[in-house]
């Protein structure tokens, strides 16, 4: 059963890094990151920093583009530098990545998330399986890195962990609503993510789901528990503005929802099988409803610009309007799913065969490659 909650009373968790893995004493000698796995779908000039560490490291990178990314143009930023580099043009519906049940479910709905960076980071665990990688970084394309040996050590950990996030130093990486709650005045922390992470290549056998927050799903084994995650070195987080668009922050809402809500199980002991309860996920939707109802009520004492503060009441107002749309069943529903596309995507890694380069990982996975 959940944890109790009285009714109206915001049970927001702030902080989730009580869930990491606390680090040893003993010193791991520095390793190395066989590669660089970036999504991006930004215009190739805002690749030189990822270009600069993959110098540094002398690790492969692997440039996975969309949108305004240009594998070409891509990988000719990482050959003025003498990186050794593939680049491809994604395509979900190119790849040899398995159509998963929780895509499916969402798909066509207001709920379907329509940014790629999930499929590319699977595309980047998929040719690390295949080609034997020991440790990946997988590196955002708005992260800048200062230090290589905070990389080098993150790898180091890789091998007595199923994830090693880098602290980020930077612009906050939180949700939308959870950027609002630090605005007026919530302690608001962060956790670890996808966007500067090293994993154990070979033998990791977690996968990304299409959801906002799918690094945190991605983080959970098949007992239901957090992986053995922890944290080291430093990022910095480029800025961006979250209340720009209320969009966003409708989009982000339902993976939102549900991993808070999952996440905070975790933090009492409990296991994910424990939010697949209706139950729980009435009672939790309320207390979503009620916490974006409480930020909403501080936005005019918190002494922000008249502009600013009608930004975040969009924001607010349309996260709490997507809330509404969800259910109970849904929120069940999707961790069914997820359950059954754990077991999916491992049965896939299993039939992968084995190649001799990213290249031809991507080749057999029906992309096509650019090469420095």
């Amino acid at each position: 059963m959940a944890t109790p909650v009285e009714p109206h009373v915001v049970y927001h968790h702030g902080s989730h890094t009580k869930l990491l893995r606390p680090l040893s004493p003993h010193v791991e000698r520095p390793a190395g990151v066989n590669a660089i796995v970036v999504p991006t779908a930004r215009p190739h000039t805002y690749l030189t920093d990822v270009v600069d560490l993959a110098a540094r490291l002398n690790s492969q990178l692997v440039l996975l583009c969309s949108h305004w990314a240009d594998a070409g143009r891509a990988v000719e930023v990482a050959r003025r530098r003498d990186v050794r580099a593939v680049a491809v043009d994604i395509s979900a519906s190119a790849t040899r990545i398995p159509q998963f049940l929780t895509t499916g479910m969402l798909k066509g709905t207001r709920f379907e998330q329509k940014t790629d960076t999930s499929v590319k980071r699977n595309v980047g665990l998929a040719i690390a399986r295949m080609v034997g990688w020991r440790h990946v970084l997988f590196l955002d394309d708005d992260i800048k890195v200062d230090s290589a040996d905070d990389i080098r050590d993150a790898a180091a950990l890789a091998d007595s962990f199923a994830a090693v996030g880098l602290i980020n130093a930077g612009f906050p990486d939180n949700s939308v609503v959870c950027h609002a709650y630090r605005r007026v005045g919530g302690i608001q922390g962060q956790f670890v993510g996808g966007g500067a992470m090293v994993v154990p290549g070979r033998r990791c056998s977690s996968f990304f789901p299409t959801i906002y927050n799918e690094d945190w799903f991605f983080l959970l084994n098949d007992e239901g528990r957090l992986s053995p995650v922890t944290a080291t070195g430093k990022v910095d987080q480029k800025f961006y503005e979250p209340f720009r668009d209320p969009e966003r922050a409708r989009s982000e809402e339902f993976g939102d929802c549900l991993a808070e809500g999952v996440y905070a199980l975790l933090d009492d002991n409990k296991r994910v099988r424990d939010a697949v309860n209706v139950a729980y996920w009435r009672q939790y939707l309320g207390v979503r409803e009620q916490f974006i109802k409480d930020v909403l009520d501080k936005l005019p004492a918190a002494g922000l610009a008249k502009a600013e503060e009608l930004r975040i009441e969009a924001s607010l107002k349309g996260a709490s309007g997507r809330l509404k749309h969800i259910t109970p069943q849904l929120c069940v529903d999707y961790l069914n799913a997820l359950h059954t596309d754990r077991k999916r995507w491992q049965q896939f890694l299993k039939r992968l065969p084995r190649r001799q380069s990213a290249a031809d990982a991507l080749r057999y996975l029906g992309l096509n490659p650019h090469t420095s």
